[in-house]
């Protein structure tokens, strides 16, 4: 089961990513655009994630995905760490949430950062 420090180590292992305390908890940002935040006392990790594919996910699996009150209007979801499948499913999750967020100039030079199959 991963846990906060894996998430750090895991988004700060992305191109161009830093960590940033904002809201009293550790965020983590490419390009200045925040793509995960450490909630809950670090058991989850809020990423980005287009509201369809949201829904979809919190429908599907409802004991690993949510979506938090404050954040429905927006592109984010809420991933249960404790829940996860293992350090491979965190590093998917992650990179999906840092390809949305980042600069085009990081797109093209990590195309396959965060697709399926793709590291």
């Amino acid at each position: 089961m991963p846990d906060a420090e894996d998430v750090r180590r895991v988004a700060l292992s992305l191109p161009d990513t830093v960590e940033k305390t904002a809201w009293s908890m550790p965020t983590f940002r490419v390009a200045g655009k925040m793509f995960a935040t450490l909630p809950e006392e670090e058991t989850s990790v809020a990423v980005r994630c287009p509201k369809e594919e949201r829904d979809e996910l919190v429908l599907a699996e409802p004991a690993k995905f949510w979506i938090a009150g404050h954040e429905a209007q927006f592109a984010w979801v809420r991933v249960r760490l404790a829940a996860l499948e293992g350090e491979d499913e965190l590093r998917d999750i992650l990179a999906d949430s840092w390809r949305q967020a980042a600069p085009p100039r990081l797109l093209e030079a990590h195309p396959r950062l965060g697709l399926p199959g793709g590291r």
